[in-house]
């Protein structure tokens, strides 16, 4: 039951809040990707979005709400698009062990590739600020309980792992740290041989299905 107390907000009224409010978060996340978080201030948003300063303080509060804010939007919408990847290629019961693996695989992969610029800024700022580390390690977590859904539609094909939930995470994890190092720290910081993101998604996808569908470690 509503408050009859509660101020009335017209509708049309809403409706211009919520699109300033997206206003503005697209415009901290585009000088993010541009200039990194050097670049997000709140007079520089403001200016970005086409609102007042006051608007963008009234909304968020401080500059650090807003990065908050900006990097829930920008997880929300990664964690959204690697799920989407993954449901676009129609896996069943049917899928053969190699291709849900390589599914998974390339789910995470491309994702990261079509935002490695954003990325590369929460991922540098979680080394030193534990909020941004937090936030990006639930996001990260809850990306690898996509990646299990998903491969353990090869279950059957893993059972000499034992553990085949353990399996998946390694999996999962060798995925990400692989994806993530080439994120932050570029093609060439441990090799001079050239290694495109496609061939690179290529080699990942062969290491990752030899490890779950090859022979245990002993």
């Amino acid at each position: 039951m509503s408050d009859p107390s509660a101020p009335l907000v017209p509708p049309a009224v809403q409706a211009r809040s919520r699109e300033t409010v997206d206003k503005i978060v697209a415009a901290g996340l585009r000088l993010l990707q541009e200039g990194g978080a050097g670049a997000l201030t709140i007079a520089a948003v403001a200016q970005a979005a086409g609102v007042a300063v006051g608007s963008v303080y009234r909304r968020f509060g401080d500059k650090e709400r807003l990065f908050a804010v900006l990097q829930s939007h920008f997880t929300a919408a990664f964690r959204a698009e690697y799920a989407q990847r993954v449901a676009d290629t129609g896996l069943d019961a049917t899928t053969t062990a190699r291709e849900v693996i390589d599914t998974a695989v390339s789910g995470v992969a491309w994702t990261f590739e079509a935002h490695a610029p954003l990325l590369r800024v929460f991922m540098l700022l979680g080394t030193q600020d534990e909020a941004v580390f937090a936030t990006g390690s639930q996001a990260s977590v809850a990306g690898g309980r996509v990646f299990r859904d998903t491969v353990m539609l090869a279950a059957p094909a893993l059972r000499h792992h034992g553990d085949v939930e353990a399996a998946i995470d390694f999996a999962h994890r060798l995925t990400y740290a692989t994806c993530a190092h080439r994120v932050v720290q570029g093609e060439f910081l441990e090799s001079a041989r050239p290694l495109p993101y496609d061939a690179l998604v290529r080699e990942l996808q062969t290491a990752v299905a030899g490890y779950l569908l090859g022979p245990p470690p002993s």
